[in-house]
């Protein structure tokens, strides 16, 4: 039985989990575990309808530096994930690599950005949270709270911009991963600033995001494989 149970693990599943994190890499494999934890205990909560007492607490010490220079700045930052940036974004990328005849990551980059958008409404439809309202925001916002839709959306598309950029100039990889984690960080503090998501809003989009990303960019190394391969 024992000798049975090794060769199926040898011939079915080892090969297959060593290609895996070949392709995922392992700080990206356990990354991705690690995160599926954390989201899955925070949307646990979020559909028993629990209150995190963090929530309230970060939210007020973030508002406590509110004054008119950071409203400017905030707004701005958060201008660059709202849908109609986005849109423009996403279509002159596309553009770009249809141009340059990339047709692999012009199909996975559509997939991406559509499943954040996806994602995005249709998880906020599930879990139906409602949004702070610890003060009165400039930004009025009607759809639901979790997970957040720019830490969710700025995820998977400046991610898969970045990755792009990254593979193509790889000795300027470290700084653009920097300025792009940065960027999307920015994003999601705006957010909190502003007083129109939860703490626990952001990471839940931040993690869904990543995800979906890591699974998109892995299709993506998959493809080129695959197109080597043929090659061969």
């Amino acid at each position: 039985m024992l000798q049975r149970l090794v060769k199926f693990w040898q011939n079915n599943i080892h090969s297959r989990i060593a290609f895996l994190i070949t392709t995922v890499g392992t700080v990206g494999l356990v990354s991705c575990l690690i995160i599926i934890y954390v989201v899955a205990q925070i949307s646990d909560e979020v559909l028993d309808q629990e209150a995190f007492a963090f929530d309230k607490t970060i939210l007020l010490w973030i508002h406590s530096f509110a004054n008119p220079t950071l409203d400017g700045i905030m707004h701005f930052i958060t201008r660059l994930n709202d849908p109609s940036t986005v849109t423009v974004i996403a279509f002159v990328t596309l553009g770009i690599l249809l141009w340059r005849r990339y047709y692999s990551e012009a199909q996975i980059f559509i997939i991406d950005c559509l499943g954040g958008v996806v994602l995005s409404y249709g998880l906020k439809s599930v879990f139906g949270k409602v949004r702070p309202d610890l003060w009165q925001s400039a930004i009025e916002d009607l759809s639901y709270s979790y997970p957040s839709g720019h830490a969710l959306g700025s995820t998977v598309l400046y991610g898969f911009i970045a990755y792009l950029i990254a593979t193509r100039y790889p000795q300027f990889s470290l700084l653009i991963y920097a300025v792009v984690v940065c960027l999307i960080g920015a994003i999601g503090l705006s957010r909190l600033y502003l007083g129109v998501h939860w703490p626990t809003d952001i990471i839940g989009g931040y993690g869904i995001g990543f995800l979906w990303l890591t699974f998109c960019i892995t299709m993506l190394k998959l493809q080129r494989i695959k197109r080597l391969k043929i090659s061969e």
